[in-house]
């Protein structure tokens, strides 16, 4: 019996390292005094432990892995910002088991970091005492944010696929392993996650980005605040853009913000897309890339896990190596 390979750049094949790895970076050292000890059990069945809340913590930090190819094929590395109550998770594997953009674009030959931003995932978070308590998700919100379907109200999460829109790309019958990624997140710490990426980008740099929603608005903002460190930037359906400002003026690095189906039809994203039009009008080296007119149709929020993830991920890879070529 014989198979039909999927032979096409990034697909398949093994994934020939010269090296991998991982690290932190960012944040800083703050103190805190004048709190109550308490005594806690932290393994069932041991003795209780006296936790002393005063004194050094180190918050505000991100952590980062990294992929280097056996043969690059380019000289700029590449970074994957994920979105909002997200981790680097969303880049590796796709909600129903498919290989993720971290194994195509490493496979394409890009030294490709995966970035859990500062307070999410391996990045760690603040003491509640600093930050304050987290924002959660349900499921339901994320089903109709994210542009899978009308409504999960009422539906167990096993049968989402039976809620989810005509030819959508998405893959509903998924959408559980989509829910366990979720992970707490804060409204506040913009600027806690913007000086962490910063530094990243001191460390591994001039960079190419590509980012996810709340990770567009950090990458299209870290290029206009350092476009010495930032060569360019993908945006997939960026959260927000930054506002007409002094800085914002002296925008140039060259951008792709791409669009995926249903914006008209959301209650958010139409005002979304017109703030990115405008953004777009503003700068010469910003382009919209909409998939519906490119008759790519059914694409969700999260179009690097989409069924054709790597149909856009073709789109992304030799838009970039254009626009790096020089």
């Amino acid at each position: 019996m014989t198979h039909d390979f999927d032979t096409r750049p990034g697909r398949a094949g093994p994934l020939n390292l010269r090296d991998m790895g991982a690290f932190h970076v960012g944040g800083q050292a703050v103190q805190l005094q004048g709190l109550a000890s308490t005594r806690e059990v932290l393994a069932a069945g041991g003795e209780p432990v006296l936790l002393d809340p005063n004194g050094s913590y180190w918050v505000g930090q991100m952590y980062a892995q990294y992929f280097l190819p056996q043969a690059p094929a380019s000289t700029t590395p590449l970074q994957l910002w994920h979105g909002g109550g997200l981790t680097g998770a969303c880049w590796e594997t796709t909600p129903d088991g498919r290989p993720g953009w971290l194994h195509y674009f490493v496979r394409r030959g890009w030294d490709t970091y995966l970035c859990d931003a500062a307070e999410r995932g391996r990045a760690g978070y603040a003491p509640r005492q600093l930050w304050g308590a987290p924002l959660s998700q349900t499921a339901e919100a994320v089903f109709a944010r994210f542009r899978l379907g009308e409504s999960l109200e009422g539906v167990a999460l096993a049968d989402a696929a039976r809620q989810a829109f005509a030819e959508s790309q998405f893959p509903a019958e998924a959408f559980e392993a989509l829910v366990r990624q979720l992970v707490p997140r804060w409204a506040h710490t913009d600027a806690v996650i913007l000086d962490a990426y910063q530094a990243l980008l001191e460390r591994v740099a001039p960079s190419a980005l590509v980012c996810h929603s709340q990770g567009g608005m950090f990458g299209l903002t870290m290029a206009q605040r350092r476009p010495d460190r930032v060569r360019a930037v993908v945006a997939l359906e960026p959260a927000a853009v930054p506002a007409p400002s002094d800085e914002d003026a002296a925008y140039a690095v060259p951008t792709l913000i791409i669009l995926g189906d249903r914006i008209d039809g959301d209650a958010r994203w139409p005002a979304m897309r017109a703030r990115i039009e405008a953004f777009a009008a503003r700068h010469a080296s910003v382009e919209i890339l909409s998939l519906p007119d490119l008759g790519m149709r059914g694409n969700s929020h999260m179009l690097m896990m989409d069924r054709n993830q790597l149909d856009i991920a073709d789109l992304v890879h030799d838009w970039l190596a254009r626009r790096l070529k020089s």
